[in-house]
């Protein structure tokens, strides 16, 4: 089998929408391959079963048999076959559960041309690499771990998250994963936990910068008694607590000097001495440490060794802030809005226009961490039946009167000299002129497509495209009727 626009891979588009299997089909035909189109899943692997495939490229979402269902009985027939899932529905649990089960990579709605393009060149390489080397047939993939609730988003930063922690679950190494505070970084550290071989092993989390030092040692490492008074017993600590599983050191930027030399020790030797002790303890821990701070700034101010750094910084992972990945606000909103009315056995409230603009809008330097409560607050207050902007904080509220810049605002007046990328400032002023026309029209969407001077099938669809779109519950002021204006 070829790979490449010379030789004509074979490649087999699957979706239920007929205009996405048209462009597909239209563009990799351009590109030389030969394409060959399903409507759903069963057809897709009755023309597999007819003859051999380079490559299948399959919708997530489709009746009758799914993308992951589809990928599933494609493991069972040719393991060796790239599996490229495309959806607009991107989510944590999909994600993983995708490249766990194989998938060769997964791409977000709406997608640029030459980004697809990109991912069947690397596809077809791929497979043509492992036909050459004549690679063992793959084993059958393992059940996936459930995702952990919480980690929320389809943004294509999110979608990368996934497919990091799908790819290095069950790797053996290290993990340093930084970010702002309340970008949910223990979240990610469970859901590392829990699709990794060690999930059935215990899982044990600290905060380094809450305890103090002395407090801490003995936390992480236990000690004998009489080590220290107040040690009246032999106490095990949580590298023991979690021998087999995973430790997760929190803000671990925070943790002293001499705390690193003993924790350096027990990532290069994989044994440790309780605190008074003269007995070395082996452990299989892995660890996973996490840290909102820089810390190649800290070891050029001689407050992290260098040496630790890179012990730690095996696997990196970044967690993007919250404004970075502004279309998951809303998917955020409903989760957190259900999550709150159910705890306070309440009706689960619509988000009013009003106040998911609100939202939409605020720079969120809290992060998901700072939404959350927010909406805590806000449920807490609310005592209509929607959730209205004066529920919200005060500062939410107002910031887009008092510290909002206006859109044109946020287009830079000439190029840095470090250059940047058009399609992001382009994206991120039309996000903020919907926004601001969402709130001029009172939340009616045809008033504010009017406002624009667009039209209304134009207008939804670029709420749907920067994720603007009200959570399902909502209250409609779409004035559906004048949907062609």
């Amino acid at each position: 089998m070829g790979s490449g626009k010379d030789s004509g891979a074979r490649i087999l588009v699957v979706d239920d929408e007929a205009g996405m299997r048209d462009f597909l089909s239209i563009l990799l035909e351009r590109e030389g391959h030969r394409v060959v189109a399903a409507a759903n899943g069963r057809e897709a692997l009755r023309l597999v079963r007819e003859g051999p495939f380079d490559l299948v490229i399959s919708d997530i979402r489709m009746p009758q048999l799914d993308g992951v269902g589809l990928l599933s009985g494609l493991r069972k027939m040719d393991p060796e076959i790239p599996v490229v899932l495309i959806t607009a529905f991107a989510s944590a649990s999909s994600t993983i559960e995708a490249m766990q089960q194989g998938a060769f990579d997964y791409v977000t709605k709406p997608f640029r041309v030459e980004e697809i393009k990109g991912v069947v060149t690397r596809a077809l390489e791929a497979h043509r690499l492992r036909a050459a080397a004549a690679a063992a047939p793959a084993t059958e993939a393992e059940e996936p771990a459930p995702a952990i609730a919480g980690l929320i988003g389809r943004s294509p930063k999110m979608v990368e998250v996934y497919k990091v922690i799908s790819k290095v679950a069950n790797v053996a190494g290290t993990v340093l994963i930084t970010g702002e505070s309340g970008t949910g970084k223990e979240l990610v550290a469970r859901t590392l936990h829990r699709h990794s071989d060690r999930a059935a092993k215990p899982f044990m989390a600290i905060n380094c910068g809450a305890i103090p030092e002395q407090l801490l040692e003995s936390e992480l490492f236990g000690h004998v008694k009489g080590a220290f008074t107040g040690a009246v017993a032999t106490k095990a600590g949580l590298f023991e607590a979690a021998h087999g599983g995973s430790l997760f050191l929190d803000e671990v930027g925070e943790m002293s000097l001499p705390l690193q030399v003993k924790l350096l020790r027990v990532l290069q030797d994989r044994a440790f001495r309780r605190v008074g002790g003269t007995e070395d303890i082996g452990v299989d821990v892995r660890v996973i440490a996490a840290t909102n701070k820089h810390l190649p700034d800290l070891i050029r101010k001689g407050a992290f060794r260098e040496d630790l750094y890179y012990r730690l910084n095996v696997i990196p992972m970044h967690l993007p802030p919250l404004r970075e990945r502004p279309e998951d606000i809303p998917l955020l909103v409903e989760s957190f809005v259900i999550r709150f009315c159910q705890r306070n056995r309440r009706p689960v409230k619509p988000v009013s226009p009003e106040a998911m603009a609100s939202l939409a809008r605020y720079p969120w330097p809290g992060n998901v961490r700072e939404l959350e409560n927010a909406l805590e607050r806000a449920i807490a207050l609310e005592q209509s039946e929607v959730l209205t902007a004066p529920s919200l904080p005060d500062e939410i509220r107002t910031w887009q009167a008092t510290e909002a810049a206006p859109a044109a605002a946020l287009a830079p007046s000439s190029i840095p000299p470090e250059g940047l990328n058009l399609e992001d400032v382009v994206s991120q002023v039309e996000r903020k002129l919907l926004l601001e026309a969402l709130e001029k029209a009172g939340g009616v969407q045809t008033k504010a497509a009017q406002i624009l001077g667009i039209n209304f099938r134009s207008f939804r669809y670029r709420l749907k495209k920067y994720g603007l779109e009200r959570p399902r519950g909502a209250s409609t002021r779409t004035e559906e009727a004048a949907g062609d204006a």
